[in-house]
């Protein structure tokens, strides 16, 4: 296996080097914001995703092995902060309606077009679970494998995982009549 190039970072921060992990979280913080906030879709709760993933990576770095990339690692923790917050903070009735709609104007939606505001709330319909599998595979771009490792399950795990939740997002486009059938 190729060795992650920020496993020299790890290895620098774990004997105290703080300048290292600073520049692990500079490389880090804003992908691992983003993902937390496709899944939340609440700035304040994926911040303090953000600084949760990070305070416990810095605090158990003694348990990454440096054979897998970090980034596997860092974001495994991330998701699974981000669907524990998913899971605590239920949508509030109406909440989902009042997501912004940001499509392209009258030309797209003529066409057919899905606008963002329409996909993420339907996105948002779905459990913490199968959001993040969404998120990790169309919006972060990863491979099956990336996810798969993150996720620590079996690409086949991924897979099927994924497609249910594909089901389940194109079940609530639907029922919104925002595709049809």
């Amino acid at each position: 296996m190729k060795e992650d190039p920020d496993a020299a970072l790890v290895l620098a921060s774990r004997a105290g080097n703080r300048q290292a992990f600073e520049q692990l979280l500079a490389r880090y913080e804003r992908p691992v914001f983003n993902a937390a906030y496709r899944i939340l879709n609440h700035r304040d709760d994926a911040a303090d995703v953000t600084q949760t993933a990070f305070l416990r990576a810095y605090e158990h770095l003694d348990q990454y092995d440096p054979s897998r990339p970090f980034f596997s690692w860092l974001y495994r923790i991330a998701i699974n902060e981000a669907m524990d917050v998913g899971a605590r903070r239920k949508p509030e009735v109406g909440e989902l309606d009042r997501v912004v709609d940001q499509g392209e104007g009258p030309d797209a939606e003529a066409d057919g077009a899905l606008s963002e505001g329409r996909l993420r709330r339907a996105l948002l319909a779905l459990d913490a679970d199968q959001r993040a599998l969404v998120v990790l595979k169309h919006v972060q771009d990863f491979s099956y494998e990336q996810i798969a490792d993150i996720l620590a399950c079996p690409v086949k795990t991924v897979k099927s995982r994924l497609f249910t939740a594909r089901r389940a997002l194109r079940d609530r486009l639907i029922e919104r009549g925002w595709v049809q059938a």
